[in-house]
């Protein structure tokens, strides 16, 4: 029998009911009231339930299926999802999305030195001699990686060890040092792997990595970090919120 997550409709709200729907259904997926292989409610037990109607209903959970959420296959009905891991689009790091959703993240650290790098010193707004702190990590969920991980740090920040990189996540350490990014310039992207990505991620030939640059400040615009990422198409997503200006 499929488990009854309580959902409250605000109408006063002028966030769509679908939406409001998908938001509390999909974090009960991500807190883990709902497994992976559950039942889900049926519509239109669901819609009575609520007091919605069905139209609303399906609209949600047809963005819930979207976003990897929900199942469907014809016969058998409605069922969660294997566990993907679901960043929505605010400043955190991806160690602090696996705990939130109730996974053992680990890293591998692959690399660790000081480098001069103009590309990543001049998103961060240095002068291309700046000496930057390069570290290249492979976060795993449990087991299985989901991404390869490389990030530049500025000076005062070169002094972060490789201890406290592979025992929590970079922006736990930051947060550890009194430091807290606030704003950040990000873009999002697909490529093929290189060799290496694959290898490191597990990956099959044919199969590409969602990318993510991301160059992040202080509340005093202050340089905090650069990162260039890739990650597992197939176990990760982003999820983006949208507001008409």
């Amino acid at each position: 029998m499929a488990k009854q997550v309580r959902v409250v409709v605000d109408r006063t709200s002028p966030v769509p009911l679908y939406h409001q729907l998908a938001e509390q259904l999909g974090a009960a997926i991500g807190s883990g009231e709902l497994q992976p292989g559950d039942p889900f409610e049926n519509e239109l037990a669901l819609a009575e339930r609520l007091g919605v109607s069905r139209p609303t209903v399906r609209q949600a959970i047809q963005e819930l299926v979207a976003q990897g959420l929900l199942l469907r296959r014809r016969g058998l009905g409605t069922t969660v999802a294997n566990r993907r891991v679901h960043r929505r689009a605010e400043l955190t790091s991806l160690w602090d999305d696996l705990e939130r959703s109730g996974s053992r993240p680990r890293t591998l650290l692959l690399s660790h030195g000081l480098v001069v790098d103009a590309v990543a010193a001049a998103a961060l707004d240095l002068p291309p001699d700046t000496e930057l702190l390069a570290v290249e990590r492979i976060r795993l969920s449990g087991d299985q990686p989901l991404a390869v991980l490389r990030n530049w740090l500025p000076p005062p920040l070169t002094t972060v060890s490789r201890e406290d990189l592979e025992t929590r996540g970079l922006y736990a350490v930051l947060r550890a040092r009194g430091v807290r990014p606030t704003v950040a310039h990000q873009t999002i992207g697909a490529r093929m792997p290189t060799a290496a990505e694959r290898r490191h991620l597990a990956m099959k030939g044919g199969e590409p990595v969602l990318t993510m640059t991301r160059s992040a400040f202080d509340p005093t615009g202050a340089p905090v970090e650069h990162g260039d990422h890739c990650y597992r198409a197939s176990a990760y997503t982003i999820e983006v919120m949208l507001d008409e200006r």
